[in-house]
């Protein structure tokens, strides 16, 4: 029994000098508790609005105030014409419009009824539900508490309209995510084990003594998976489109040209992680636990980014499928060319660039 006891000691002591079996037992768990305990919210706050008051009344004054000191959103701007709410919507930061027709409070009271019109971006159909909701429960209760101190039958009918996504479609928001998350860790996952296989294989030996440089063996293992990944965007976008009738309301060659363009920034990710590790299957797991959790929790794509700490936020902000997302969206959905998605495009190029300079430099300290 002494011997038992003395093994399994040994065992104990053998799990707690590994950290990295530690990390799997404690840091994993705990991270994914604080991260799934933060990110899975239907709330919403921080939502960027614009307002548009044709009529700028006291009542108008006294609802938009309400709206704003609610805590959920933000007032991005008050807009002058009609004209401008489709170019807020396109640049983005803007999920809601607020509309208050002409005279709103002399109808209200001469008539005992007024409009209000809520516009939203539906690109996120559910965020767009719950800003429409939320919305509509200020007005609601602010007309309620009137009518309990005035004592009179007063009404104000919220019209809403969905942009970009009128019915709601889920189909809408799940597609570019899904194709943010297939086409990362399909890339990923083949270039992760492309260098590891050779070295398992005993082959990197001949690639140490051929006459290419480092950089033209990194080209030459990236090069077929970019092509054969590229195949599986365009079955993406023809079963999104045919299948699932995702519209492609912008230009056909620019989101071919972002995608191929996402792309290589997943394959040069792919690579770097087989730079960094010794075998196939470290390769893979860091490859799926790495990008697949962040692609679905920390990308927008299921949940918004604006209701996240702000840590998280942060963190968000160098998950590569959280800019391609956005990419799709204006592009399938909003139509939007260059000039809306100039930047995200820069960051997917800024990230490639690192990584591919980061998989050279550490293929050259192996090559040494």
């Amino acid at each position: 029994m002494k011997k038992f006891i003395g093994f399994v000691i040994k065992e104990f002591n053998h799990i707690f000098r590994d950290f990295q079996t530690m990390l799997i037992l404690f840091g994993i768990p705990v991270a994914q508790l604080l991260i799934f305990g933060y990110v899975v919210t239907n709330e919403i706050k921080d939502i960027k609005i614009a307002i548009f008051d044709q009529s700028k009344d006291d009542v108008t004054l006294e609802i938009s105030n309400k709206i704003i000191a609610s805590g959920y959103f933000i007032l991005d701007r008050n807009l002058q014409s009609d004209k401008d709410i489709d170019k807020i919507f396109k640049q983005g930061n803007v999920r809601e419009v607020i509309i208050f027709e002409p005279d709103f409070a002399n109808k209200l009271q001469r008539e005992g009824s007024a409009k209000v019109q809520i516009l939203a971006d539906a690109s996120d159909a559910n965020t767009a539900n719950l800003i429409v909701n939320y919305t509509s429960g200020i007005i609601r209760n602010y007309i309620n508490n009137t009518n309990v101190t005035n004592g009179l039958p007063l009404n104000i009918i919220p019209e809403v309209r969905m942009v970009y996504n009128e019915g709601l479609k889920g189909v809408y928001m799940f597609v570019p995510g899904t194709m943010a998350m297939i086409l990362m860790l399909i890339s990923a996952l083949m270039t992760s084990v492309s260098i590891v296989r050779e070295k398992e294989m005993g082959t990197m030996e001949v690639l140490l003594v051929s006459p290419l440089k480092p950089g033209q063996i990194i080209l030459g293992k990236v090069i077929p998976y970019v092509s054969l990944a590229f195949i599986d965007a365009v079955v993406i976008i023809t079963l999104g489109y045919y299948v699932f009738g995702m519209p492609i309301r912008g230009s056909l060659l620019l989101l071919i040209a972002e995608s191929f363009l996402y792309i290589s920034m997943a394959l040069s990710l792919g690579l770097f992680v087989s730079t960094v590790t010794n075998n196939q299957l470290s390769a893979m797991f860091i490859s799926f636990f790495a990008l697949m959790l962040p692609t679905i929790l920390l990308s927008g794509f299921i949940f918004p980014i604006k209701n996240m700490p702000l840590i998280l936020q942060w963190l968000s902000a160098i998950m590569p499928p959280r800019w391609f997302i956005v990419i799709i969206k204006n592009i399938m959905l909003k139509g939007v060319g260059i000039e809306y998605v100039w930047k995200e495009t820069l960051i997917l190029v800024f990230i490639m660039t690192v990584f591919i300079a980061l998989s050279i430099k550490k293929f050259k300290i192996r090559l040494e």
